[in-house]
């Protein structure tokens, strides 16, 4: 079964160079590759030549970290004109985005930060997603963020808010299921209910990755969306509870810091694709569409 052009009983993952030698001597059965957009906004070079080679073998979905989506000022349109040659020259078969903001003026904050549901976020989110897919003639996903705040003046929920950005845009969604997981811990809910009443029909791929806990300065535990190790049972537990309800989607680990070697990459494709498939089994056995 494929979605998107991607193999819905095999997962994916982050690609990091480090890895690019491995993969190229064993051939992995990986669904795909992700990449993140800003890595490859430059002419060439040795990511470009990597990428290339990848892209003969593989699907690639493009992860955009960047673009500032939620930012209160206009989109930087020299950001978004290199983010649609990455996407014209790789033609990936996925296109992704945040839910978050990372700019102030020309200033660029090297992060992605927690916005305000207002209806006046919501006219500025509606806008620049429905201007990056106008620009790159095709949908985007939208992925849900983690949070450490909540605002006081937010007058949605953010389920709501993505629903209602996914209906005025026609955007696809991206579940990160670590960052429902952060989110409802830090923010003392419960991330079942997070994924009961997401929007799963509009769901064409998942994030999966380790979160760190921590501490704040008074002493109050929380968890940081940090990408740094293997997917916790936790959240192996909640993708199965999406999935079941989605059937397999293009699915994927993160790992962006502390990066180990392949083989323990691939272990993690290995116990995501598993549940693809149990979940695959599962609807062809009882006739789920």
């Amino acid at each position: 079964m494929a979605m998107n052009g991607i193999r819905t009983d095999r997962a994916g993952a982050g690609f990091k160079p480090m890895h690019f030698g491995a993969i190229l001597e064993t051939r992995p059965d990986v669904g795909f590759f992700e990449v993140h957009a800003e890595n490859y906004m430059g002419a060439g070079g040795p990511p470009h030549a990597q990428l290339e080679r990848l892209r003969a073998d593989y699907p690639i979905s493009v992860h955009g970290v960047g673009l500032s989506i939620g930012g209160a000022g206009p989109l930087d349109a020299v950001h978004l004109t290199r983010l649609k040659g990455v996407v014209d020259r790789y033609q990936p078969a996925l296109v992704s985005e945040h839910l978050a903001w990372s700019t102030h003026q020309s200033g660029y904050l090297n992060d992605l930060l927690a916005l305000p549901y207002t209806a006046e976020t919501l006219a500025i989110v509606t806008e620049h997603v429905s201007q990056v897919q106008d620009v790159l003639g095709r949908k985007i996903l939208l992925e849900n963020p983690s949070t450490y705040i909540t605002f006081a003046e937010s007058t949605f929920d953010e389920v709501d808010f993505i629903r209602e950005v996914q209906r005025r845009t026609g955007c696809g969604l991206l579940l990160d299921v670590n960052n429902v997981f952060v989110s409802a811990v830090n923010q003392g809910t419960r991330a079942a209910d997070y994924i009961d009443r997401f929007p799963l029909a509009h769901v064409a791929q998942v994030h999966l990755a380790g979160h760190a806990p921590a501490e704040d300065e008074n002493g109050n535990d929380y968890l940081i969306d940090a990408h740094d190790r293997a997917v916790p049972e936790s959240v192996m537990s909640l993708f199965e509870t999406a999935i079941a309800r989605t059937g397999p989607v293009p699915s994927m680990i993160e790992w962006d810091n502390d990066v180990p070697a392949w083989p323990s990459m691939l272990a993690e494709i290995e116990k995501i694709s598993v549940a693809l498939r149990a979940t695959s089994k599962k609807n062809e056995l009882y006739d789920v569409a």
